[in-house]
């Protein structure tokens, strides 16, 4: 028999059922108690979806209150002295590290969050000190969950970080000099030890994630593998069996690190991503290990293509037997949404082409028995299956033969400005008249209940258009007359009228489909709703000029448009699996060149790390050649005098920095107030001569910074950036803000500024 698995599946619930309770436990709304048992209610209610699906591996231990980095640095009792020492309870200590304390006497800012590998995920980077230690915590959670599947009629296979793993994704604390991987030797005791619990509970397999292992390693991570699994292959019965598991990417490349493995069940691999890897993993296994398969998508949304699959599965047969082969989706449903059984308004033809979290778990059921007991034993649902991507390759909404021919016409000036920096800048300087150290903020500001509450009213119909032009209007003279009260140099709207920052330009180019309830967590509580690119795609209409041209007709200083680039679009949508991203972003930058030149103002393209190839090489800089050519075709069409703005989401940005300095932007705002400010150091390296705002505070969390926190990081950017390149601002927009912790953020981040001002006068 052919076992089915599921490497994780996402936590959040139907109805972001667990972003409720979170954010009511946050606001004091319920109990400790009373979270705790709802996030039990989630998990048995998961644990049961993937069962009456057929699955034969279902996970346990992948459900998190934040993020499962987070849960792991609680799991090790590896929380900076910082947190530990302030007598908060665990669950609350555990909060802090996610998003800061600010209450009492405790005053904490959260740790850093980055991107997990190239998703759209956040996790929280563990930060390690020279006298390091790790213990298991006591009631450690792996074993306590597996306990509670267990006791609730599912047997489960707990789902680990792994050792080399969680260190390599890890930091030094500032101050400190030890190398992460160092500690890989204090470390393994505790994963051993923790297996042996695992054990005892009477656990059967265990799931350790090593993703690292898609990545360009160094020397001393790659050596780590070996003693690190040769110490949990050394428990023998007294360990579960052990399946690694690797996603995002290929191993090949570290493929000589796979015989560490040979006294373990088995290796997974991610053969959605690159499924020309199989043949030389299989060969590099021991006689008995098996080998999962990644064939259904853990990242995107696109019905599995059974017939392709099975000649993947038919291939890994054909080495390794039935008896060595696992089929599995191709990394946690983490990155997907719920179900598809929500969606209720969605066009029928394109709804038979998607398949969620709920429904691909029934895929690597129906691929498993189809290997087991043959295809007829599913011919209705190979049937099916192949009816539905007939459906979507012979559809009328994928092809627009208008789009691509403006695509074959792009010349090479479109990917230029008119003239270079200092050209601009000189034009710039006089156009806006800004001080030293200008402040501003990134786009948004908080999204009231109110302007939910309108929006809701017009999406149903129950207000005019005109009667919600009118409220939009007064939101925008609200945000207007605060930045005017607080005194920032140049402006916003607030984007009171958008929803979110990709849905709303999705909503308004042709080429797109969205849901109702497919929500994904992107970190914490957060929880987006991409939209779904389904073909081509154009721009019929301007997008956002009314409410620019409204807000700079009645703002003192500069008004900033706002748009969100293309690979940020692209990145944070669904993008179609039949033609390559370049091709999307391209035609996403050609529709938003149209708009940028009709404002002639400020672009956000937080995601350009997000799609970047985890390994170097040509990929990556293939990658990177279109991602660039693609802003840069959506923002060169403007006039010298009109400043560029590019804003990055937790990129470290030093691993592509020639990339940002390619995209010509006039002004970079970088998400870094999470980061050491050493990072900003490239910027001296390569003699970066165009002006940068890395956040000066969090908006991540409601700790509002106090104005001396806010001196000392400008005091640390500048020793690595002239004053007369760096901005003021937070470290990204403030929609998930209250204009209570909005206010006084912004009124310290201003005096800070003035504070520097004098003492750079001239």
């Amino acid at each position: 028999m052919v076992q089915s698995a599921v490497l994780g599946f996402p936590r959040m619930g139907a109805l972001r059922d667990l972003k409720k309770a979170t954010e009511a436990y946050w606001s004091e709304k319920i109990s400790q108690d009373d979270l705790l048992a709802e996030g039990k209610r989630l998990r048995a209610a998961h644990w049961k979806i993937q069962k009456d699906a057929g699955v034969d591996i279902i996970p346990s231990n992948d459900f998190s209150f934040y993020d499962q980095v987070l849960d792991h640095i609680q799991l090790f009792s590896a929380t900076p002295e910082r947190y530990s020492s302030q007598g908060l309870n665990p669950l609350d200590e555990y909060f802090a590290l996610a998003r800061g304390h600010q209450k009492g006497s405790v005053d904490v800012p959260s740790m850093e969050m980055v991107k997990w590998f190239d998703s759209n995920y956040h996790y929280t980077k563990p930060s390690f000190q020279n006298d390091q230690t790790f213990a298991l915590a006591q009631d450690p959670k792996p074993v306590r969950e597996y306990l509670e599947a267990k006791a609730a009629g599912f047997q489960t296979r707990p789902v680990l970080l792994g050792p080399v793993s969680f260190l390599a994704l890890g930091k030094t604390e500032r101050g400190a000099t030890v190398d992460p991987i160092s500690l890989l030797s204090k470390l393994v005791p505790v994963y051993v030890e923790l297996l042996k619990a695992l054990k005892a509970a009477g656990a059967e397999s265990v799931q350790i994630d090593e993703p690292v292992l898609v990545f360009d390693l160094r020397p001393e991570v790659k050596a780590a593998f070996k003693p690190a699994y040769e110490a949990i292959g050394a428990l023998g019965s007294a360990a579960p069996e052990v399946v690694v598991a690797t996603y995002f990417g290929d191993i090949v490349h570290n493929i000589d690190v796979v015989p560490a493995f040979s006294s373990l069940h088995g290796v997974h691999v991610d053969l959605v991503r690159n499924p020309e890897q199989l043949d030389t993993v299989a060969k590099s296994l021991g006689p008995k290990q098996v080998l999962s398969l990644g064939v259904v998508d853990g990242r995107n949304i696109w019905k599995n293509d059974f017939q392709k699959s099975l000649k993947v599965i038919d291939a890994a047969i054909s080495t390794l037997g039935k008896e060595r082969v696992i089929i599995a989706t191709s990394s946690s449903l983490l990155h997907v949404p719920h179900t598809l059984a929500s969606e209720k308004k969605l066009p029928e033809e394109v709804y038979q082409w998607f398949s969620f979290a709920v429904e691909k778990a029934s895929e690597v059921a129906i691929l498993a028995k189809a290997t087991t007991e043959g295809p007829a034993s599913v011919l209705s649902q190979l049937d099916a299956n192949a009816a539905a991507l007939k459906s979507r390759s012979e559809s009328k909404r994928t092809n627009d033969p208008k789009v691509k021919d403006r695509q074959s016409k792009i010349t090479p000036d479109q990917f230029n400005r008119k003239s270079v920096f200092e050209t601009r800048y000189a034009q710039q300087k006089t156009h806006l008249s800004l001080p030293l150290f200008p402040t501003t903020t990134i786009g948004s500001f908080p999204q009231t209940q109110e302007i939910r509450v309108q929006r809701n009213k017009f999406t149903k119909g129950e207000i005019t258009e005109e009667q919600y032009d009118e409220f939009i209007r007064k939101e925008i003279d609200l945000c207007i007359q605060i930045q005017d009260e607080l005194g920032l140099d140049v402006y916003v709207h607030g984007e009171p009228e958008r929803n979110d920052m990709v849905q709303y330009f999705g909503e308004r180019l042709e080429g797109y489909v969205f849901t109702t309830h497919a929500w994904v967590q992107s970190y914490g509580s957060r929880c987006v709703r991409p939209p779904i690119i389904v073909g081509d795609i154009s721009r019929p209409a301007p997008m956002t000029v009314k409410e620019s041209k409204y807000a700079a007709s009645v703002s003192k200083k500069p008004m900033k448009g706002m748009l969100t680039g293309p690979v940020t679009c692209l990145r944070w949508s669904f993008p179609r699996d039949d033609v390559h991203q370049s091709v999307q972003a391209q035609q996403l930058a050609l529709a938003l060149r149209d708009e940028v030149i009709d404002l002639e103002k400020n672009v956000d393209e937080p995601a350009l790390r997000e799609g970047l190839p985890l390994r170097s090489g040509k990929e990556r800089e293939a990658y990177l050649d279109w991602a660039v050519n693609s802003f840069k075709l959506a923002t060169a069409g403007v006039e010298d005098s009109t400043q560029v703005h590019s804003h990055f989401c937790y990129s470290e940005f030093q691993d592509f920095f020639h990339a940002i300095a390619a995209l010509d932007a006039d002004v970079l705002s970088i998400e870094n107030s999470r980061s050491d400010a050493k990072l900003l150091k490239v910027f001296i390296d390569e003699a970066y001569p165009r002006h940068i705002g890395p956040g000066v505070y969090d908006i991540h969390t409601s700790r509002i910074p106090p104005q001396e926190e806010i001196k000392q990081r400008i005091s640390e950017m500048l020793q690595y950036l002239k004053p007369e390149q760096l901005w003021i601002n937070p470290d990204c927009g403030l929609k998930t803000r209250t204009w209570a912790q909005v206010k006084p953020a912004l009124t310290n981040l201003v005096e800070a500024a003035k504070f520097y001002r004098e003492q750079h006068k001239a």
